[in-house]
């Protein structure tokens, strides 16, 4: 790329279609107002084809707004589909979270319940065992002193 690309880019094509469009009638000008032609007829010649390049310009314009148009409306519906697939996802991720924290407090619940069952059945052996050593000991105390 030499000196003059870099300082002057090429942006698009539209560039050079709108340089295109310039010089062409810039040329359609030049051409009229140089041809030999008396100033009535070249008064009514300029004058058609402004009409036409403002007809053309118009048309343009509205082709340009009709896209412009359709691509607002594109952008609208697919944001909208956007925003409705991600809500969808999150309402769907926020489900399964209660759905499983749900059944880790059940599993929680349930272990609680079964821990404390152990537990009491525990004490119970230890309130059993300590109600024999106690009677053991009585008995022995208690043959012990009659022996006495």
């Amino acid at each position: 790329m030499n000196e003059a690309e870099k300082e002057y880019p090429v942006h698009s094509s539209a560039t050079f279609t709108k340089g295109l469009v310039i010089g062409a009638l810039l040329g359609a000008a030049a051409a009229l107002l140089c041809a030999p032609k008396p100033g009535r007829e070249l008064r009514s010649d300029l004058s058609e084809k402004l009409s036409a390049a403002t007809d053309k310009t118009k048309d343009l314009a509205a082709v340009a707004y009709d896209k412009g148009s359709d691509l607002a409306k594109t952008a609208v519906s697919k944001t909208t589909d956007l925003a409705k697939s991600v809500s969808d996802g999150a309402s769907s991720i926020v489900s399964s979270l209660k759905e499983a924290s749900s059944d880790v407090a059940e599993d929680v619940k349930r272990e609680a319940k079964d821990v404390s069952e152990k537990t009491e059945d525990t004490v119970k052996d230890l309130k059993n065992e300590a109600m024999k050593t106690a009677d053991e000991t009585k008995r022995e105390f208690g043959s012990s002193s009659n022996s006495l």
